[in-house]
């Protein structure tokens, strides 16, 4: 009986200690993609994913496919604008990521597979000692980047001649929504935009689907729209 009480308080001790499974945080390769190439990041061992935007009426505006390897690169990387009718499609080739099409260099990679030069526009990319990507510097351009603490995009500034551009992400408290967030765009100190996501969840605390409210700040009266997300995700 004495053994039983021991191997019963064992198993209780053991069970209060198990901590519920926690958000992995967001890869540098995932965070600077989506906060360079403005799509929701993903947490996890994601083989390949898809993101479409609608409008209120169901229709298809943009689409985001990615292919990732089990080492958390992309391998591939499409983005659709339906609306104005244009796309490209980039592929992992040694280190540079290469037009599907004409196969020119898009993108040149730094370590593994991270942001280094976008050759055509001569846009170079640093990163931290962590490996995200901090700033981008051009001879008419640049930006900065940053970061939560799990490596969540928090927000983007980029600066052009008398211009500067800056878009703000706040998520609300809970770690494992990290796609539900508010953001606020302002030119030049003035805000234009605000944005309000709310989404729902897989395990992995990636969103499945979310309600996009976009408010134009810059309109008068501010006009409002309402858009909807739908994500498709396969893991490793």
């Amino acid at each position: 009986m004495k053994k039983i009480i021991i191997l019963s308080a064992l198993a209780a001790c053991l069970a209060g200690c198990d901590k519920p499974d926690a958000p992995q945080a967001f890869t540098p390769e995932m965070a600077s993609f989506s906060n360079e190439f403005d799509f929701d990041p993903l947490r996890g061992p994601v083989k390949n994913f898809s993101q479409t935007l609608m409008n209120e009426k169901g229709e298809v505006l943009k689409r985001v496919v990615g292919a990732m390897s089990a080492e958390g690169c992309f391998d591939t990387l499409e983005f659709h604008d339906i609306e104005s009718n244009t796309g490209a499609t980039l592929v992992l080739d040694a280190n540079y990521y290469l037009d599907a099409v004409s196969r020119e260099k898009r993108i040149r990679l730094q370590g593994k597979c991270q942001l280094a030069e976008l050759p055509a526009a001569a846009v170079i990319y640093d990163t931290d000692d962590n490996g995200f990507v901090v700033r981008a510097r051009g001879k008419d351009v640049s930006a900065e980047y940053s970061y939560d603490a799990e490596g969540y995009p928090t927000g983007k500034t980029t600066r052009a001649k008398e211009s500067t551009l800056a878009v703000t992400t706040k998520s609300g408290s809970d770690k494992k929504k990290k796609l539900d967030y508010t953001a606020t765009s302002t030119l030049n100190e003035k805000p234009i935009v605000k944005t309000i996501q709310s989404c729902d969840y897989d395990g992995h605390f990636n969103p499945v689907s979310c309600t996009l409210n976009i408010t134009d700040d810059s309109a008068t009266p501010p006009a409002s729209m309402r858009f909807s997300i739908k994500n498709t995700i396969d893991y490793y």
